[in-house]
């Protein structure tokens, strides 16, 4: 699933992928920057807490928002019934953000995806609307989401599960809580199975500001893991049994922190 075409003379929106447990009372720069980023005091801001089965998780961060200056809503879609809504379509429309929460992630692809609610978050996403996502939320931006795993750096075929992703981009594959859960080893099966897209592992309290098409910028107080395949020179995935270690030869990896960046069209990072 590709990204929605963009319009002519419209930029695309943000793509804001969170590792989770990111600050929300004291000091919580990333919601600010994306409050910020979604116009600031007066920013519609729609909540998706459907990864979470926490019934005051939508509500929590709608006050967050909303004392940051925003006009938050929380879109409690809990069945695919409730994402075939034409209302909640046009709140999607109306919004200058989408803010997907952590939990499951596949309970956000078993209920979103596919559906007129998933469409209209790609198409505005096309239009110029800002989409972020934390934990769960963030795992399920991309085109293939990996949908669960095993901890440990060695990459094996065992390591994750992959499934289709809401799309919002295909340059990446994102994993989160990454140096807290030890996630190397399943970041890079995923990418072992077939090196085209850039791995990006988000530690707790970290966000990647993606400009699609351009740049992403790092924002917290973690660090990033990103892993580069373009020079990948050998892989034995193809003839790795389920459990086997996987060997890997000339992959590219950068560790960035708050200010690195990393240009998307020519695959380069710099710390600043």
């Amino acid at each position: 699933m590709c990204p929605s075409d963009s319009i002519e003379n419209t930029e695309r929106g943000y793509i804001i992928p969170i590792g989770g447990a990111e600050r929300k009372l004291r000091n919580p720069e990333i919601l600010k920057r994306f409050v910020d980023l979604c116009g600031g005091d007066g920013a519609r801001i729609a909540v998706i807490p459907t990864a979470s089965q926490l019934e005051d998780t939508g509500s929590n961060y709608q006050k967050l928002f909303n004392d940051m200056g925003a006009e938050a809503s929380v879109l409690p879609f809990v069945t695919r019934e409730d994402c075939k809504s034409e209302e909640h379509v046009v709140d999607i429309e109306q919004s200058d953000g989408v803010f997907m929460t952590g939990g499951d992630q596949l309970r956000l692809s078993t209920t979103l995806g596919g559906t007129p609610i998933a469409q209209a978050i790609r198409r505005c996403n096309a239009r110029g609307m800002h989409v972020a996502g934390t934990s769960a939320g963030a795992a399920f931006m991309p085109e293939h989401m990996i949908a669960h795993g095993a901890e440990g750096s060695t990459p094996r075929p065992s390591k994750v599960t992959l499934a289709p992703g809401l799309g919002l981009t295909n340059n990446f594959i994102i994993d989160q809580h990454f140096r807290q859960r030890d996630r190397l080893g399943r970041l890079l099966t995923a990418l072992a199975y077939n090196p085209f897209a850039i791995g990006l592992g988000l530690d707790e309290d970290t966000a990647a500001f993606i400009k699609p098409g351009e740049y992403l910028e790092v924002v917290g107080s973690g660090g990033i893991t990103l892993i580069d395949p373009t020079d990948l020179t050998h892989s034995s995935m193809a003839a790795a049994r389920r459990n086997d270690p996987v060997s890997l030869i000339n992959i590219k990896l950068h560790i960035l922190i708050a200010g690195g960046k990393f240009d998307i069209s020519t695959r380069m990072a710099s710390p600043e």
